[in-house]
C-alpha cells in the first residue's frame, strides 16, 4: 500500500460501514493507489491548461472540506471547489472488480474499485 495505509484486522472490524468507506475513499482519494482505484479526467478538465489541470488533481487528493452539505453521508465520495475561475467537482463510484457493474459492498477493497470522476461544474 501507498504511504498512507488503511487500518485492518480488529480495527477494521469496529468502523461501521461508513467509516469504513470514508477511510477507503480518503485513501483512495489522497494517494491515487491503482489497487483501490482508477481516477477519471472528463474532456474539459483534460482540456484545460496543465498547469490548471494539475492544480485540480492535487486540490483533489487535498480536498477537506467535506461539511454535511456536500458530504451528507459522510463517506467523502463528494467535493467541489474552484481554482482559475473554474468550478470543480469529484466524485466517487463504486463498481464491481471488473468494472461492469456496480459494486455490492463499497465498504470491501475486494468488492469495489473505485472510480474517482474529476469534472468542470458545467460538464455535470
Amino acid at each position: 500500500m501507498s504511504a498512507r495505509r488503511l487500518r485492518g484486522g480488529a480495527h477494521a472490524a469496529q468502523l461501521t460501514t461508513r467509516e469504513r468507506i470514508r477511510e477507503l475513499n480518503d485513501a483512495f482519494r489522497t494517494t491515487f493507489d491503482p489497487k483501490l482505484g482508477k481516477a477519471m479526467l472528463t474532456s474539459g478538465v483534460n482540456s484545460l491548461p496543465s498547469d490548471v489541470r494539475a492544480m485540480a488533481i492535487r486540490k483533489t487528493a487535498t480536498f477537506d472540506a467535506f461539511t454535511p452539505e456536500n458530504d451528507p453521508h459522510g463517506e467523502h465520495d463528494f467535493g467541489n471547489f474552484e481554482i482559475a475561475g473554474k468550478r470543480f467537482f469529484f466524485k466517487i463510484d463504486y463498481f464491481d472488480p471488473n468494472l461492469e457493474f456496480g459494486s455490492d459492498d463499497a465498504a470491501d477493497p475486494e468488492k469495489a474499485t473505485r472510480v474517482l470522476t474529476l469534472m468542470l461544474a458545467e460538464e455535470y
